[in-house]
Order: structure tokens, then C-alpha cells, then sequence
């Protein structure tokens, strides 16, 4: 199967990000074609500052080698290095019906929290998307549950395409991961855990031991000192014994065993020092691709060459069957 995602460039990434989507792709990469690229047209769509953007691009590039991506074994390159991603995007506009655009979830939320700059492309945004997706005639797309909808307006302009001209593209599916893909906030556990709630909430894949262990011991937990899995009585604990179950592989019901009568301080150390090994080597990896700078740059050239090539057979084919 070819399995694509995108990743905007947007900082440091958190086990929450890890474990319910970082860690299915690694898993993906090792048995099928996979395609990752670092997003930098849909972060334009927001407000940012252009001087830092190619900073926050090779910071995204350096992250993810560092968790796990393979150039060896997937296609990893920056969005705007293959020009067909905006190219087949114009082309599906005269696809693309706006009242699809206009029901879109994302957009209704974009669109308030950037009152004063609800450009076009924020409404246009899942028809880059699309584009993304079927370019490279994808079969999977690895997304959360926020994202379902955009692989299933993919899906409809692929239907409507084919219908039109005649068959080129995949409908693709969504692919959702069936653990870990909700890790909670670690100061309250009822929201997910997100970098725009604060540092507190998360753990970063590269933070430092003493930070793991001190933003684990003051995670917020429940009443009573019974190590129980129960979302609902005690989402605080059983958020932990979700983190300690996805780093560990090991069944939440056997560590309940393992703690049981034990209470939460020992639980919580033991939690710190299991993430502390299970972090190490990724902070290992980003200190050495920080020291090469000129690798990550040809790594990203050379996957950009190998996605062209893929991209403008599709291309090829759309202009042919679009009467161009």
C-alpha cells in the first residue's frame, strides 16, 4: 500500500503527537510505501512571520528523522520543493463544490480563532489537501479523528474527478490508529494534550530527564491511591496507565497488578524513569542531526526529487484527461 501524511512545521512535537500518529507511521514505513512531507503551504493559511519559517522547516525535518523516519525506506521531502502539490490543487478547485468547503469543521473553527484574517486559503485548505492525497494516488491516510472528514472530501473529489474525465485517481481511506490515539493533558486529563495549553500538559519527545520527572510527578491524578483504569471515575491515573501501557507494550491490567496497593508516588516514579529510557534515544538522534545540517538539506533534495517523479506522472495523466 502507499500510506501518505503531512506534518506542518510547527516546533516540537509531544508523546501525545508520538503516540497517536508518529509511532503508527514508523510501524507503516517498515512493510509499505510511505510518503511524508513537511506541510509548509498549509502553514501559510495562519499568521506567521516569514523570516522564521525556514528555521521552523528544517527544525520539523530534524524532529522527525530524529523520531524514527527513514529516508531509505520512505519518501520525505518539503511540500513547496514539488510544485504539482499546488498545481493539481487549482485543478481540483474546478472540482471541488464550496458548499463541501463551507461545511468543513476545520474551516468553522479556523475562521473564529483568526477573526481577522479569514483568508481563501484557510477555506481552500482541504483542497490542498486532497491534492496531497491523491498526487500520489494514495490508498491510506494516517489522520485523527479531526481529520476524518478531509480524507472523505478527498475521497468525493476523487469520485467526481474520475466520473468527469475519466479514471486516474485512488479514493483514498482513512487510517485511524486503534490505541493511543488520545493521550490526555497531564495537568487535566478531561482535555487533550496539546502544546497550545502550555509546557506543563506535555512532555516533549526531547525533553530532559529531570523535566520528564518533574512534570510526571505533578500530573495531575484522582482521588483514593488505587492504581484502576476507569476514564470516567478516574481519568488521571487512567491516563498514565495509557502513557506507561503504548511506551512499554505491556496490557494496562497487568500493570494495575504490578502497582496495585502501591499508590501513585511509586507509580508515577516508575512511569518518569520508563519514559526517561523510552525518550533517550530520540534526544540522542536530534543532537546529532543538529551537527548535520547539510545531510538534513540533502536528504530533504533528494526525497523531492523521488516524490516529483511520482507527481508529475499523476499530473501528466490529469492535464491528459482534462483536455490540457
Amino acid at each position: 500500500m502507499r500510506i501518505l501524511s503531512g506534518i506542518q512545521p510547527t516546533g516540537a512535537i509531544h508523546i501525545g503527537n508520538y503516540l497517536g500518529a508518529i509511532k503508527q507511521w514508523i510501524e507503516l514505513q517498515e512493510k509499505n510505501e510511505c510518503v511524508f512531507f513537511i506541510s509548509d503551504l498549509h502553514s501559510l493559511t495562519i499568521p506567521y512571520k516569514p523570516e522564521e519559517l525556514k528555521e521552523k522547516i528544517l527544525e520539523a525535518a530534524i524532529i522527525y528523522l530524529a523520531a524514527g523516519i527513514n529516508p531509505e525506506k520512505s519518501i520525505f521531502f518539503v511540500q513547496s520543493h514539488v510544485k504539482e502539490h499546488a498545481e493539481l490543487s487549482w485543478f481540483l478547485n474546478t472540482v471541488c463544490p464550496v458548499g463541501d468547503l463551507m461545511r468543513m469543521t476545520q474551516y468553522k473553527e479556523k475562521s473564529k480563532e483568526f477573526k481577522k484574517d479569514i483568508n481563501a486559503g484557510l477555506l481552500n485548505y482541504p483542497i490542498l489537501m486532497a491534492s496531497d492525497i491523491l498526487l500520489y494516488k494514495t490508498d491510506k491516510v494516517p489522520v485523527g479523528k479531526d481529520q476524518v472528514q478531509h480524507v472523505e472530501l478527498a475521497r468525493t473529489i476523487a469520485r467526481k474527478f474520475n466520473q468527469r474525465f475519466g479514471k486516474v485517481f485512488v479514493e483514498p481511506e482513512a487510517l485511524i490508529s486503534k490505541s493511543g490515539a488520545k493521550i490526555m493533558a497531564l495537568d487535566n486529563p478531561k482535555k487533550k494534550m496539546s502544546k497550545s495549553l502550555g509546557p506543563q500538559n506535555y512532555i516533549s519527545l526531547f525533553d530532559e530527564p529531570e523535566l520528564i520527572k518533574k512534570k510526571i510527578m505533578s500530573a495531575l491524578t484522582d482521588t483514593g491511591k488505587n492504581i484502576k483504569y476507569d476514564p470516567v471515575k478516574k481519568p488521571g491515573i487512567s491516563n498514565l496507565l495509557n502513557i506507561f501501557s503504548l511506551i512499554t507494550d505491556r496490557e494496562i491490567k497487568n500493570l494495575e497488578k504490578e502497582f496495585k496497593s502501591k499508590g501513585y508516588s511509586l507509580f508515577k516514579k516508575s512511569l518518569a524513569d520508563s519514559l526517561i529510557n523510552f525518550l533517550e534515544p530520540f534526544r540522542r538522534k536530534k543532537k546529532e542531526l543538529l551537527s548535520r545540517e547539510l545531510y538534513v538539506y540533502e536528504t530533504l533534495k533528494q526525497g523531492a526529487k523521488r516524490a516529483q517523479i511520482i507527481a508529475g506522472s499523476t499530473m501528466e495523466e490529469v492535464k491528459k484527461k482534462m483536455g490540457l
